[in-house]
């Protein structure tokens, strides 16, 4: 099978100075160092059969997978923030730190993988009831009395929403560390379209492809805007306090309706008229990613195809516990 009929629809996400990609059997980060140097994170996926049932319930299946990309993004994420702070280093600092690490080792183990666990799905659920209940203070305390049917509402609240969403987003994406980082999402873009679309992945090949693509996670959150109105829509309040128990309440159903939906409109992006249902999350990508460089498209490869070279690996031979050659810590590295 050429690879580009190839079934696995790859994802990915960008991290500090760096780019993970999650395969069929391993997820694999890679990052750039100061020095020049690209180092790994390889990672075995291991999934409890549990989770593997609740991925094939529809609905249910999205707000799985998004905890459980957040924790292992998170992993990765922890990882290229390490390899970064390691390069602002002196060496004296490394060492420093080294030393207290090796002192900490025997507390290491199930309580800090446990504890990353519960702060990563901590996060993501409180970024969510966060960005879900403020614009409903908000619409509450500028339009209170201003509309009679709920609908208008709703629909104010969903603007709301949505004008918070991108003034976050253009603000911090003028940071330069931001900046960088929405520059490596363009990078892993890029190189999944060139990838799907069978060229062989250069820099030169790859820099030709857009950096928008119908299944980044910013579509997803753009149609929890818009479906969170339809939903929202549907049921009625008396109260503030209604409203809030409703809408978290309903927050699950938005999340798993906005992912069925996302899966729908990729499926569709080659049908023409219905390819543009994934038109608004496209345009969210114009501020979550940009155009990269060679360099960070040069990452963006190799992370891509050390994860394809492990996912061949472990098909044939079965994935082991720990990865050989991996470098599990920058300090180390």
């Amino acid at each position: 099978m050429s690879e580009k009929s190839a079934p696995v629809a790859y994802g990915g996400q960008a991290v500090i100075e760096g780019v993970m990609f999650g395969g069929r059997h391993v997820n694999v980060t890679a990052v750039r160092r100061k020095s020049g140097e690209i180092t790994f994170l390889e990672v075995p996926r291991e999934e409890k059969g549990w989770v593997r049932s609740l991925r094939k319930i529809p609905l249910l299946r999205g707000l799985v997978s998004l905890i459980d990309s957040s924790v292992k993004g998170s992993k990765h994420l922890n990882y290229s923030f390490d390899a970064y702070a390691d390069d602002e280093m002196t060496p004296e600092e490394r060492e420093e730190l080294k030393a207290k690490n090796k002192k900490g080792e025997a507390k290491l183990g199930l309580g800090a993988i446990i504890g990353v666990t519960a702060a990563a799905i901590l996060s993501f659920i409180v970024g969510k009831v966060v960005f879900t209940l403020v614009p409903v203070f908000v619409e509450q305390f500028l339009f209170k009395g201003a509309f009679e049917h709920q609908i208008y509402h709703n629909l104010t609240e969903g603007g709301i929403k949505l004008i918070l969403l991108l003034l976050y987003l253009y603000l911090i994406s003028l940071t330069p560390i931001v900046k960088r980082l929405f520059q490596y999402h363009g990078a892993e873009h890029k190189v999944i379209s060139a990838f799907e679309a069978g060229e062989e992945l250069t820099p030169e090949n790859v820099q030709k492809y857009t950096r928008l693509h119908y299944r980044c996670g910013s579509s997803f959150i753009m149609l929890t805007v818009i479906i969170g109105v339809l939903i929202y829509s549907l049921f009625t309040w008396d109260s503030l306090a209604e409203r809030v128990v409703q809408r978290l309440l309903l927050l699950p159903v938005v999340m798993g309706v906005s992912f069925e939906f996302l899966k729908f409109t990729n499926a569709l992006r080659d049908v023409p008229v219905l390819r543009y249902l994934g038109y608004p999350g496209l345009w969210l990508q114009l501020l979550t990613t940009k155009e990269p460089t060679d360099e960070q498209v040069e990452v963006s490869i190799a992370s891509f195809n050390r994860m394809r070279e492990l996912d061949a690996v472990y098909a044939k031979q079965g994935a082991p516990a720990s990865v050989p050659d991996a470098i599990l810590d920058p300090l180390e590295g």
